[in-house]
């Protein structure tokens, strides 16, 4: 509760709801702990945009008085809510007896050598819609924890066939790489066999020019033979 020395003022500073273009509005209260009547006027740094009612007036010895301050709808949002707007209540004691028709200027002016006390106010915006604090779960009351944690298991499980998917192939590859490889080996054998019995042909046929006719039907018989094993091989 501040004080001006002639009446006490509460609240001693001015809130104000905030809210774009919408009035808010706030009350002081001025006490007279005095036997004096005391007059008192309010001021401010931005009339346009204040309305004080009353905003001068007499308070009674021991009494109270009720002060209305309004704030027109603002139209803009300041930067963090702030509001540099000033009040400044004046107090001075007055004749015995007098009423509000009874205050005049002159009656504040400091020239005159008059104890005009004076008593400083600042205005405090309050968001009239705070946000809303963060959920601590869902609407099932599960925490959201355990949902981050099933996405997560969902994504391992992803990882995982694709993994697997990707392993798959490297297999059949390897299967088949091991396949080629043998049917090489294969291949180059029986060419060797092939090539193999090509001399031992040749061989055959310098000896029978040397032993003449009589044994041309032992080479065909050898011949027969050594096809029949070579496309045996071949088939296995």
């Amino acid at each position: 509760m501040g004080t001006g020395d002639l009446v006490s003022v509460h609240p001693t500073e001015l809130k104000f709801q905030f809210e774009l273009k919408k009035q808010s509005s706030c009350s002081l209260q001025l006490t007279n702990k005095t036997d004096k009547y005391v007059a008192f006027k309010v001021k401010t740094t931005n009339p346009k945009k204040y309305c004080v009612r009353p905003n001068a007036g007499i308070v009674l010895p021991q009494s109270t008085c009720n002060v209305t301050v309004t704030m027109q709808a603002p139209k803009e949002l300041p930067p963090d809510l702030q509001c540099k707007d000033k009040f400044l209540l004046q107090s001075v004691v007055a004749a015995d007896g007098a009423t509000t028709k009874d205050i005049t200027q002159d009656m504040f002016s400091k020239e005159d050598g008059k104890a005009v006390k004076e008593f400083k106010l600042r205005v405090i915006y309050i968001p009239a819609n705070p946000p809303s604090p963060v959920p601590e779960g869902s609407e099932e009351g599960s925490p959201p924890r355990a949902s981050v944690l099933e996405n997560g298991h969902q994504n391992m499980s992803l990882f995982d066939s694709v993994s697997r998917s990707l392993e798959d192939p490297k297999e059949k590859s390897s299967e088949a790489w091991s396949m080629i490889s043998k049917l090489t080996e294969e291949k180059t054998l029986a060419l060797q066999q092939n090539q193999k019995l090509h001399q031992e042909l040749d061989l055959m046929k310098k000896q029978m020019s040397k032993s003449g006719a009589g044994g041309f039907s032992l080479l065909i018989a050898m011949l027969v033979g050594l096809l029949g094993i070579l496309v045996g091989y071949l088939l296995n």
